[in-house]
């Protein structure tokens, strides 16, 4: 019974290696299943924040190109705009030039003409500059003259003699006008 017992003690002191063995293997599977699965998360972490780093990146170079657009869009308009000032110009001075009743019906069709150029325009988001009775603003209007007069208040418009036109907030011609200016000392002993 003495043999069995120690055959009985060796084949389990020997299965017990063999499962100690086993348990050490398994436990290295592991281990390194557990690191390749901890990498394979890292690295797809990494791919995520890369993934909405470019999306980021895409929306804000859609939101620049659809600004530029805008932009090159609003510079071009003012461009048409810029070439149409002159026309307008000459629409004026040719309705100024013509007031006699021979030409009336002519001047009809040709106010009919610079009233739906203007109107154009405005919709377009042009704004005419016609200071008349306003304070002079070096931003908005240039100076052609000056009157000096103490029945106005200094800086004052007193005339206009071409009206200015913004666009976008953007001067595209300011208003050439004439400005009050009181007489200062200097002005009046040069009079006299």
């Amino acid at each position: 019974m003495k043999d069995e017992t120690r055959k009985m003690d060796n084949e389990q002191s020997g299965s017990d290696l063999e499962q100690s063995e086993e348990a050490k293997t398994v436990a290295i599977d592991t281990a390194r299943a557990d690191a390749e699965l901890a990498k394979l998360a890292s690295d797809l972490d990494e791919l995520r924040q890369t993934l909405l780093r470019r999306q980021a990146d895409f929306d804000n170079y859609r939101k620049r190109v659809e600004k530029e657009r805008t932009e090159d869009s609003k510079r071009a308009t003012a461009r048409v705009i810029e070439g149409f000032i002159p026309v307008i110009d000459g629409f004026e001075q040719a309705l100024a030039v013509h007031r006699e009743p021979a030409y009336e019906n002519y001047r009809k069709g040709f106010e009919l003409l610079y009233k739906q150029l203007l109107e154009h325009l405005i919709r377009l988001g042009v704004e005419r500059v016609d200071p008349l009775g306003k304070v002079f603003d070096p931003h908005l209007h240039q100076a052609m003259d000056r009157t000096e007069t103490t029945e106005h208040a200094d800086g004052t418009i007193l005339q206009v003699f071409q009206p200015g036109y913004v666009f976008n907030a953007r001067i595209l011609r300011p208003a050439m006008v004439r400005v009050a200016v009181h007489p200062s000392g200097a002005s009046k002993e040069a009079a006299n």
